[in-house]
């Protein structure tokens, strides 16, 4: 990623994990130009869920060494939406709270200015990916990321820590086991593959004009991840497929 110039395009896949909310965190990145390919994944002793999808973002930017035009993936809504809609610079804007009032401060104000810095320079364009749908890049950076968050990461995220002092990162020997991220979430008490918290089921709303529903999709409570199950489609006209006999 050194040889960039002014017109280089480069495509960014990122995503965070923690195991517990807070608990052991673990960022990761994917960044490609042309046929140049680069992985990056870290992981801190105490974090949060959003905190380490932002600092995936941050990492992949400060990677870069010359200005870019970035098309940056993510499957976090919480991320995507306060840059594309400028929500994160209106923050700013507001001595980093939440109106111009001042009476609420911004969570994660220390990474959201880290962040906005990064994409100084830069032609960044943020993308909302659908999270565990099969997005090569993006499940990559998810395994790479709940990898950083199990391998019993030292490094602390200071400003977290510093800001939290009621908190404390679990010893070694209670923390949870490692997560396998191949492994599919298809039913309830699962661990999710983001935070590592048992999902349970929920029922849809009832879609418009699509030739298929779901009786029920599971739920991650800690990080609200979504997990959509093969076995729970049901096409109307056909009737559940022979893969989901027997699901509610």
């Amino acid at each position: 990623m050194t040889q960039t110039d002014s017109t280089t395009d480069v495509t960014v896949y990122t995503d965070g994990a923690s195991l517990g909310n807070p608990g052991p965190g673990g960022y990761a990145a994917v960044l490609l130009h042309v046929r140049h390919r680069r992985e990056i994944s870290g992981g801190f002793r105490l974090s949060t869920n959003n905190r380490m999808e932002i600092f995936a973002a941050i990492t992949a930017l400060e990677t870069l060494k010359m200005p870019c035009r970035v098309t940056l993936y993510s499957d976090s809504a919480y991320l995507v939406n306060a840059m594309l809609t400028g929500t994160a610079r209106r923050w700013r804007s507001n001595g980093w709270h939440l109106t111009s009032s001042g009476n609420k401060p911004v969570k994660n104000a220390d990474l959201w200015q880290r962040l906005l810095e990064a994409c100084d320079g830069h032609q960044v364009s943020f993308q909302k990916v659908k999270g565990h749908a099969n997005v090569l890049e993006n499940e990559r950076c998810d395994q790479l990321a709940v990898e950083a968050a199990n391998d019993r990461p030292c490094q602390a995220d200071t400003d977290f820590e510093r800001l939290n002092p009621d908190l404390t990162a679990p010893p070694q020997t209670d923390r949870q086991p490692v997560i396998n991220p191949n492994q599919k979430v298809t039913s309830e008490g699962q661990p999710c593959r983001k935070c590592g918290q048992p999902v349970i089921k929920r029922q849809p709303r009832k879609p418009r004009g699509q030739s298929y529903t779901y009786a029920y999709y599971l739920y991650c409570p800690q990080c609200r991840t979504i997990y959509m199950v093969e076995a729970a489609k049901r096409f109307p006209n056909r009737g559940p497929g022979p893969e989901a006999a027997g699901a509610p």
